[in-house]
């Protein structure tokens, strides 16, 4: 991890670590969009859709211009449903990370930095669901900075950070289509305890779940 630094959140890292979190986010549309179009449902009915209209019509045109339509309203949905957290998230604990994570007991916000640079980020806090174990979240790093360890160093420091508070375990939660978030906590000793649907309606029907880890610090003393 040449010239990369792990340091505290401060103020001016703001738009930085709001852009770091708006890509990283953005990233997912194109795998969300995959794992619907995998689901038995959405190609239910499109098939339906196509063969229907091809019956009535008997015109090929029209049942692909009705597919594409239906695919189009899909991938309209998953970014509205990515955009709707994106903005739920920078008007929350993003808008103001020193008094969400800095002022409050057992919280912090660490950036990972290269040659100046806000490269990467990590927090942690009491877990709202189990308040016993301290919670990791906005883990991210750009793009071209990947593969240099860099994700595996901030997830140590929450590790260490609550280990150091006497806390017994961390928790977090990803999303069913981040499998590389998934092979990194997965690497880093993490243990899936369940996975779950959202709770938006439209996260049921195609069936987009999150995924619980957590990493027993007593288990690697």
């Amino acid at each position: 991890m040449a010239n990369i630094q792990i340091r505290k959140y401060r103020d001016e890292d703001s738009e930085t670590v709001k852009e770091l979190f708006t890509s990283g986010m953005n990233e997912h549309l194109p795998s969300s969009f995959m794992h619907i179009l995998k689901q038995p449902l959405t190609q239910m009915l499109l098939m339906v859709t196509f063969c229907a209209l091809m019956t009535s019509s008997k015109s090929f045109l029209l049942p692909i211009l009705a597919v594409a339509l239906l695919l189009a309203g899909v991938r309209q949905m998953v970014v509205y449903m990515f955009n709707t957290y994106i903005e739920t998230s920078l008007s929350k604990d993003l808008n103001n990370i020193s008094e969400t994570y800095l002022q409050q007991k057992n919280s912090c916000f660490w950036v990972a930095e290269s040659d100046g640079q806000v490269v990467g980020t990590v927090a942690c806090l009491p877990a709202e669901s189990a308040p016993e174990f301290l919670e990791l979240k906005r883990m991210s790093v750009h793009r071209s900075h990947r593969g240099m360890g860099i994700a595996k160093a901030l997830c140590r420091i929450v590790a260490d950070f609550t280990r150091e508070r006497g806390f017994p375990a961390v928790i977090l939660y990803t999303s069913v289509v981040a499998t590389d978030a998934q092979k990194l906590y997965e690497h880093m000793g993490f243990k899936k305890i369940r996975q779950f649907p959202l709770p938006e309606f439209f996260a049921k029907i195609i069936n987009f779940t999150l995924i619980e880890y957590r990493l027993d610090l007593e288990e690697e003393k």
